[in-house]
């Protein structure tokens, strides 16, 4: 609620997780139904949930038979029999793997698309059709440029969406140190100044894309990119409506860029949920094969080689950040207070009751009182981001209450991910663990 002299303005706070792949892209869960995305939505707290991989001829047509226009929420869709009820709703979205030659170099760009009905949908999906074969996978490889694909999603209605993905990767993004580039007028040409957003990617965060001035003009989004359930709101934005539609999100994304904290407007980012970017898999720099990881400092004094076999490392996001930085962190810190949205980091409730109790994410043990605590909670995020120590504590064990909170504070240990091996992160050490157990352990 926001008061002035004149008038009570009611405002909602929603989160989103727009980036998501269904069961027909590579490497996916047989999960990632259009039922299934919403189930995952409803135990993380996710409002609006992307469809993912529409261009699939089988997926858009499950889509259209079990999808209705939400009576009340413009531009976004709800499972048939669900119009009633206070569910997540969905926005039809699609990646698209680009790969092509800009400037004597092999570009793999990947970018987000939305798209407000299926009429529009229709139109993209028609012309995307005519460059590559659409059934071979989820997320489409498309031999055409990053400016060609912007030209075919805006051409086909300006209010549709392009958000480059997870900008950082070294392999397949904007800016990526094994097939970007560096500048977003390079990859985007005449386009750049119709893209609304871009998005963090596991491995970076919002301070971190805050070094890099000429993404002043472009908000800053985060998603999940999930190929499971489990991983569905790994990352997601959370936005402050006046009212719940497509327009009102794209509103808000013109909003957000250069934030006026001092006079909010009507829609605005209020902040976005990170991963922590060291968990990341492509944060640091390394060479998998050698098990060697480093840190940008340690990678220049190895002139960017691998010291065992001495072929060039994977530049990590951290690295490449660095690289093409006009502002440094204090500088980026002071920047983003005063005209970015904040940010809020994140360890999945999983990951902290694993490591609680010594075992595996996917365990019995671990799902069993996770599944507890979302009953009890209301959802992840509720129980991350919301509940207070007491109401923690009456919920779950004092060990995994006291892990929530650790997290929120940041007082965990990471060691950075690698050349596509996620980082490892410990809610506590060893000598710590040795003192969680005792008269509470029957609890697990």
């Amino acid at each position: 609620i926001r008061y002035s002299v004149f008038e009570i303005r009611f405002f909602m706070h929603v989160i989103a997780d727009l980036h998501v792949h269904s069961k027909y892209s590579r490497a996916t869960s047989k999960e990632l139904s259009p039922e299934g995305l919403i189930e995952a939505a409803r135990i993380k707290g996710i409002d609006i949930m992307g469809t993912g991989d529409f261009t699939h001829p089988e997926y858009l047509s499950e889509l259209k038979e079990k999808l209705v226009a939400h009576p009340e929420k413009e531009g976004f869709f709800c499972l048939k029999g669900d119009e009633k009820k206070e569910t997540p709703v969905f926005m039809l979205t699609q990646e698209i793997s680009c790969i092509y030659s800009q400037n004597d170099a092999v570009r793999r760009n990947h970018i987000l698309i939305c798209v407000p009905d299926f009429k529009t949908l229709e139109i993209v999906e028609k012309k995307l059709s005519e460059i590559g074969y659409l059934a071979a996978d989820g997320r489409p490889i498309l031999g055409m440029s990053s400016v060609a694909l912007a030209k075919v999603v805006f051409d086909a209605n300006p209010d549709n969406l392009v958000i480059p993905a997870h900008i950082w990767t070294p392999w397949f993004s904007t800016f990526g140190s094994k097939s970007g580039f560096d500048t977003m007028k390079e990859c985007y040409g005449e386009t750049a100044d119709l893209i609304l957003a871009v998005e963090t990617g596991l491995s970076s965060d919002p301070l971190m894309n805050w070094r890099i001035e000429e993404l002043d003009q472009y908000a800053i989004v985060s998603n999940g990119d999930a190929h499971s359930q489990p991983k569905v709101g790994r990352e997601a934005t959370v936005y402050e409506l006046e009212k719940v539609s497509y327009k009102n999100i794209v509103m808000a994304l013109e909003n957000s860029a250069q934030l006026d904290k001092k006079n909010l407007p009507k829609d605005y980012i209020a902040y976005t949920i990170e991963f922590y970017p060291e968990e990341g898999k492509y944060h640091y720099d390394g060479h998998r094969a050698c098990d060697v990881s480093f840190s940008p400092e340690e990678t220049k004094k190895h002139q960017d080689l691998c010291p065992k076999c001495r072929k060039p490392l994977t530049l990590g996001v951290d690295y490449r950040v660095d690289s093409l930085a006009t502002r440094s962190i204090k500088e980026a810190e002071k920047y983003g207070k005063k005209y970015r949205p904040g940010f809020k980091k994140i360890v999945p409730l999983e990951e902290i009751i694993a490591d609680v109790v010594g075992q595996g994410p996917r365990t019995k043990k671990v799902f069993n009182l996770y599944e507890r605590l979302i009953n009890g909670g209301k959802n992840e995020f509720n129980i991350l981001l919301n509940l207070t120590k007491k109401q923690l504590i009456a919920l779950t064990p004092p060990e995994v209450a006291e892990g929530i909170l650790r997290v929120r504070e940041g007082n965990i240990h990471i060691t950075p991910g690698y050349d596509g091996v996620f980082g490892e992160i410990h809610v506590f050490t060893d000598a710590q663990k040795k003192h969680l157990t005792g008269s509470q352990t029957e609890l697990f």
